[in-house]
């Protein structure tokens, strides 16, 4: 005769399958893959040893790119950096959003000298609006920290009904930690005092690549336990040019095709340097296997030795667009592995958030994710890659212009003149040869793509100079 379960035994059993359904949803938990986002500020597609400058030192990075997938036609959504932060936050091309210049960028309406436009005006800030990457992880049990440079939360002073600059940076974006994120672009100063706002320095004449390494170890050792998306967005290698001395004088000496600025180049192997210093504390906490990692850079090198590429950061041909970017994913990525199917900033949105196993929200998403490419599998789709230029960059050298790229074939398009500009990338990577008037149809074909392409999203434009004048 069955003596049954009594009160006692079987609140003892409920207790044993509640703590095994605890234990099992900290597994499933701990088990979801976590994700960390290192972007460069202003590192050009060759200012790595492992993209082919031999004269650089950039040891930790190149050790990454080995261990994973390095994309060789890889893009910035916009030649300079707000823009393509903001793609990155919310999967939206710069055109889209309408935040097409780095922040604050010249007036309204602005115009150099003897220019026949205007600039297109644009959006000065990252909306609250937007369903960030950082928001929808967060939601999803996603511990999340930003740390480095931010430049999405521009707020003009006395601009009634407008949110102030404090109200814009990463913590009301969707991350519980933000450790330097605010206005700038760049650091008043590299050593401390720094004079960053969301940043105080533990030290008089400490290192901001040191710092910043510091704390990106902090939050991944506080939160091994738990699902994690770090957004480490160093400030290295924005101006102002500033290392160390001892870094300097290694690269005074090898100055010369490669190395155009022995400061810049000492600044790309100390912010390497950390790097190697905060992956190593990621293998040392046992979070190797289950992290995704990414390196990218936010738009092509400014103070660097672009060659072979033309152009610069501020520009629409490769110099100013085409960046480093590889990622690492034990088991999922393998390593050795290149791929050069080209990629741009809008497609990390989709990525993490596939990663994490998070559908995104019910908006205009203008990415695709990696993650057929890092497989090498079936199911990356893409026809073309646009971007849309209508601003004068800091230097004012630029012309504003739209791109679209397809295969092989790059097209510029002026918007002062209509001139078009037709490249092949595969023969031409330089962009020397302009193929415009040598293949008419090709050309009218992809202008006709970009010209769709900017209605469909809504692009705003510039202006004829004196337009409204003639039209009085």
């Amino acid at each position: 005769m069955s003596k049954g379960i009594g009160k006692g035994s079987l609140a003892g059993v409920l207790g044993l399958v509640s703590m095994s359904l605890g234990w099992a949803a900290e597994t499933e938990e701990a088990s979801r893959p976590n994700i960390v986002v290192i972007m460069a500020d202003d590192l050009g597609w060759k200012d790595l040893h492992c993209y082919g400058n031999e004269l650089l030192d950039t040891p930790a990075l190149d050790k990454l790119a080995s261990e994973g997938m390095r994309f060789t036609d890889a893009y910035a959504a916009a030649p300079v950096c707000s823009p393509t932060r903001a793609a990155m936050m919310t999967g939206q091309a710069p055109a889209r959003l309408q935040l097409t210049n780095h922040a604050p960028g010249h007036p309204d309406g602005f115009a150099p000298e003897g220019s026949s436009l205007a600039e297109a005006q644009s959006v000065r800030n990252l909306a609250l609006s937007y369903e960030t990457v950082a928001e929808q992880l967060s939601d999803a049990g996603y511990e999340t920290a930003h740390i480095g440079k931010w430049h999405l939360s521009y707020a003009g002073r006395g601009e009634e009904g407008k949110l102030a600059e404090l109200e814009l940076r990463p913590e009301h974006q969707g991350f519980g930690i933000n450790i330097g994120g605010c206005y700038q672009g760049g650091p008043p100063s590299y050593f401390a005092p720094y004079r960053i706002p969301a940043l105080t320095e533990k030290e008089e004449g400490e290192y901001l690549p040191e710092r910043l390494a510091d704390e990106a170890i902090a939050f991944v050792e506080e939160e091994r336990n738990k699902p994690f998306y770090l957004n480490w967005w160093p400030y290295s290698v924005h101006y102002p040019m500033e290392a160390k001395e001892e870094l300097i004088a290694k690269y005074r000496a090898r100055k010369g095709p490669g190395i155009k600025n022995p400061i810049y180049a000492a600044m790309i192997e100390a912010m390497d340097t950390e790097i190697g210093r905060f992956l190593v504390a990621l293998d040392e906490a046992g979070l190797r296997e289950n992290t995704l990692v990414i390196f990218k850079s936010d738009n092509g090198g400014y103070d660097g030795d672009n060659r072979p590429l033309r152009g610069m950061k501020g520009m629409l041909y490769e110099g100013g667009i085409r960046i480093p970017w590889f990622a690492r994913w034990p088991g999922k990525i393998r390593p050795g592995s290149t791929c050069s199917t080209p990629v741009v900033s809008m497609d990390c949105y989709p990525t993490l958030l596939e990663v994490a196993g998070v559908e995104p929200v019910k908006t205009p998403v203008d990415g695709e994710s990696l993650l057929p490419l890092f497989q090498q599998s079936e199911g990356f789709e893409r026809d073309a890659i646009f971007f849309h230029y209508p601003n004068f960059a800091f230097h004012k050298l630029n012309q504003l212009g739209g791109v679209v790229r397809v295969g092989d074939h790059k097209l510029i398009k002026r918007y002062d003149d209509g001139k078009l500009e037709l490249f092949n990338l595969k023969k031409d990577l330089g962009e020397t040869d302009n193929l415009a008037e040598e293949s008419p149809e090709l050309a009218q074909q992809l202008e006709e793509k970009l010209d769709a392409w900017l209605q469909e999203v809504g692009a705003a434009m510039p202006i004829r100079v004196g337009k409204e004048k003639d039209a009085e």
